[in-house]
């Protein structure tokens, strides 16, 4: 039979697969976190009808003289170029930009993905659209996170909460008026929390004296009186803090210049108990939870995956993938860090398919393919000729 045959034949087979594979990324154009494939064809053994011959004392040398067999498929290549953000403006969908795939579990085997559309279901915990469960660390109690152990699943129940605190410190900033008339009194009343939460008043009371400023400080059990005074350049120089009970107030932010009265408790610690009520992602993966008490503290984070070879991958389905051989152990770690990209919350990241490069990839099979089957009818034709030889 004729050679041609078989190479017009293994030219149809590679060219149904390179459309298969291009029609397989326009279909998913519209998938997020889609990575789109390429085809790379190469030719199959040559056989040798003549041997390269040396050069000789007075003859040339003469090429080798080989007839192709064909050609097949060498490789579908992944190609995880960035895609475009998508802005959804939902808290549960993330994106990464840059290098990195989200880490989820499904049957008790990980997965990575690219795909960050992520839901809560009805246990709080983070998963995919095909229940995948996101995986992450969840911070203890006070916020913090240990990034250095296991990852697990990643649960935001709407019963999260941080325990109360007790106000140990509470600033005093702006500016008590120098020019202010002698018994002038300013009151200035500061929300408090003990250990339970429970919820007191500190009012700190400043009154005008010759020498500068008397200040009282009282949380209805216990009381501090002192004396504030200011240099000619109106800074403090006496009286910087005070002691209420365990409570320490932080006078020394305040100033003393004429004709301004702007002085207020700039800042306190402490709080009452607080349930969850939202969240944000951070570039770095961190879930940053909003309490009900106004408290904003890390409830977990997000671990993403990096590989030596992410094109070594296996694509498994449900836009996830899962490690061969050739691609290395998952090096699982924070946003941010090690060669990993960071993450955006309230986005997604959209497939990479260009449509153009697409459809010219859909021209360039067909016509392959064509000219594959001309190859295999032309064959043909002098086949039939052969056979017509004899009649």
């Amino acid at each position: 039979m004729l050679r041609s045959l078989f190479s017009g034949i293994s030219g149809l087979r590679s060219h149904q697969t390179m459309l298969d594979v291009t029609g397989n990324n326009i279909a998913n154009a519209n998938t997020v976190g889609f990575k789109t494939s390429q085809v790379q064809f190469q030719d199959t053994l040559s056989q040798v009808l003549q041997n390269a011959g040396s050069p000789q004392a007075g003859q040339g040398g003469s090429n080798p003289a080989q007839v192709g067999l064909g050609v097949r498929v060498a490789a579908i290549t992944t190609n995880f170029q960035q895609g475009a953000s998508q802005t959804t403006n939902r808290s549960t969908d993330m994106m990464i930009s840059g290098d990195g795939f989200f880490v989820v579990e499904r049957a008790g085997q990980q997965y990575y993905t690219r795909n960050g559309s992520f839901e809560l279901d009805a246990l709080g915990q983070i998963v995919t659209a095909d229940g995948s469960l996101v995986q992450g660390w969840t911070a203890a109690a006070d916020g913090t996170v240990d990034v250095g152990g296991p990852v697990g699943d990643l649960r935001l129940p709407m019963t999260t909460l941080v325990g109360a605190s007790a106000t140990t410190e509470v600033k005093f900033g702006g500016n008590l008026p120098d020019d202010a008339a002698l018994g002038t009194i300013l009151t200035r009343d500061v929300e408090v929390y003990d250990g339970v939460g429970t919820a007191s008043t500190l009012a700190v009371t400043y009154t005008r004296t010759a020498a500068g400023w008397d200040v009282s400080a009282s949380d209805g059990v216990n009381t501090a009186t002192g004396a504030m005074t200011f240099g000619p350049d109106g800074l403090l120089t006496g009286g910087g803090t005070m002691t209420v009970g365990a409570r320490t107030v932080d006078l020394s932010g305040v100033t003393g210049y004429a004709a301004l009265t702007t002085v207020e408790a700039t800042g306190r610690d402490g709080a009452r108990a607080g349930a969850l009520q939202s969240f944000a992602i951070n570039p770095d993966g961190t879930i940053m939870g909003a309490f009900s008490n106004g408290t904003k503290q890390a409830v977990g984070r997000i671990s993403i995956a990096s590989f030596a070879n992410p094109v070594g991958l296996e694509k498994a389905g449900g836009s996830t993938y899962t490690t061969s051989v050739n691609s290395g152990d998952a090096q699982i770690g924070v946003a941010g860090q090690g060669g990993r990209g960071n993450l955006m919350g309230g986005a997604l990241e959209m497939s990479n398919v260009d449509l153009s490069q697409e459809f010219t990839n859909l021209i360039i099979a067909q016509r392959g393919f064509q000219a594959s089957s001309r190859v295999i009818t032309t064959s043909d034709e002098l086949l039939s000729e052969l056979v017509n030889l004899k009649r």
